[in-house]
């Protein structure tokens, strides 16, 4: 399979050079072991029983070999991640390690948190821009830094090519797969978690119907901030039976840890310029097509009347997906905007390096009316200092900006 080179490449280009050891973190089968053996001399697979005890015998890393060392699956073994900050702190040179990891070790206990040795960058799957279907046009840097300049591009892309996108997965090994092959693949993935990734995190599930149940009622969230009490009714099962509310506390924190979820927390500005902001998390899975999976929906039955109401919702999970990665690649954090009331709601603001902002709403249609605009206008009629540019992503056509200065750019044209 020839490989789709991502924004976390160009990340990797510029931060090796500069720093000694490397983290990549992210879901199972995103791509991590694939772009780290790209910049490797030498490989570490931690999955392998055989390569563990050789490692378990040399925790000072005395005999690794001179050059970039991966040392893929890092969590099989937590006390390397110990061993990698000693070599850091004994003048490591830039670019010595490279560690990869699709789950948050099961004991962290005596494991040292890395900060200031060892940095860490998420690898989320393929954004829809990552994807080659279009040519983005528009900058998510070049918003928040004020650089984009003219908004301009169109894009072929219909409705219904979004619903494939969003469908179709951005994990690089489901990706290009005939559809029968990608949904049996996909609920094998969801299979497996439950199996063996979960028990791998010393947590048994007992009833794996119940949480697939939990999973789905999950999925029926995304974009939401549904109070995690609603998704423990969602999971009732037809004979009245519901699972304990420290069992669905369990489910979120494990599958946090395994990078399965990737909520969308609320905004916490520095300041307290926009008072009552709450703090819940919208929902979201790593991969929308994980989501649409756990539903029963496919690119066609997301568009009938049957699945319409879950559209916007996984259309909004597919543009936070590629705003986070290009946002990550622009130092910039992404979270949403709800007040107290729930009177004012803005998708997701990102939030740059200096403090600057970029409000965005993503809407399920080609023409932006005022109405969905206001939001955006109050946040930058609140805090005008701070915001520096607002847009809405749609499924349109054309990339333009509206008389009130408001960029509308079609998703397939937002790139990084």
């Amino acid at each position: 399979m020839t490989y789709l080179v991502r924004t976390i490449d160009h990340e990797l280009d510029e931060l090796l050079p500069l720093a000694a050891a490397i983290a990549i973190d992210g879901l199972k089968g995103v791509g991590k072991t694939a772009t780290a053996q790209r910049r490797a001399r030498h490989s570490w697979f931690l999955d392998n029983p055989e390569q563990r005890r050789i490692v378990e015998a040399d925790f000072d890393l005395s005999s690794a070999p001179e050059g970039t060392l991966l040392i893929d699956e890092w969590q099989h073994l937590p006390q390397v991640w110990d061993s990698v900050r000693r070599g850091v702190d004994r003048g490591a040179p830039p670019g010595r390690f490279l560690l990869t990891g699709s789950a948050t070790p099961a004991s962290s206990s005596g494991t040292h948190s890395g900060g200031g040795r060892i940095l860490s960058l998420r690898m989320r799957p393929i954004a829809l821009y990552e994807r080659g279907q279009a040519s983005p046009t528009v900058s998510v840097e070049g918003l928040l830094n004020g650089t984009q300049g003219a908004i301009s591009g169109t894009s072929e892309l219909t409705l219904a090519d979004y619903a494939s996108a969003i469908t179709s997965s951005g994990l690089p090994g489901i990706m290009a797969t005939a559809p029968r092959l990608r949904r049996s693949l996909l609920d094998a993935y969801l299979q497996r978690v439950i199996d063996r990734d979960l028990p791998d995190q010393g947590f048994a599930v007992r009833r794996p119907e119940v949480l697939r149940r939990w999973l789905a009622a999950y999925a029926a969230a995304s974009s939401t901030t549904t109070a995690y009490s609603r998704l423990l009714d969602a999971t009732t099962a037809g004979d009245g039976t519901q699972p304990a509310k420290t069992t669905t506390l369990a489910y979120r924190d494990h599958l946090t840890n395994l990078w399965l979820l990737d909520p969308v927390p609320g905004w916490a500005p520095a300041s307290n310029q926009i008072r009552r902001l709450q703090q819940a998390p919208k929902h979201q899975l790593a991969d929308p097509a994980l989501a649409a999976r756990l539903l029963g929906l496919n690119d066609r039955t997301l568009l009938s009347p049957a699945g319409a109401h879950m559209a916007g919702p996984l259309f909004e999970s597919l543009a936070t997906l590629s705003v986070r990665v290009a946002a990550q690649a622009a130092e910039a954090t992404v979270s949403h905007l709800r007040t107290g009331n729930g009177n004012r709601e803005i998708d997701l603001i990102v939030e740059g390096p200096e403090g600057q902002i970029l409000a965005i709403e993503v809407k399920l249609a080609a023409a932006v009316s005022d109405a969905d605009v206001r939001h955006l206008r109050w946040l930058r009629d609140t805090i005008p200092d701070r915001v520096v540019d607002l847009a809405v992503v749609t499924t349109g056509t054309t990339a333009y900006r509206r008389a009130d200065g408001i960029a509308v750019v079609p998703l397939a044209l937002l790139g990084a």
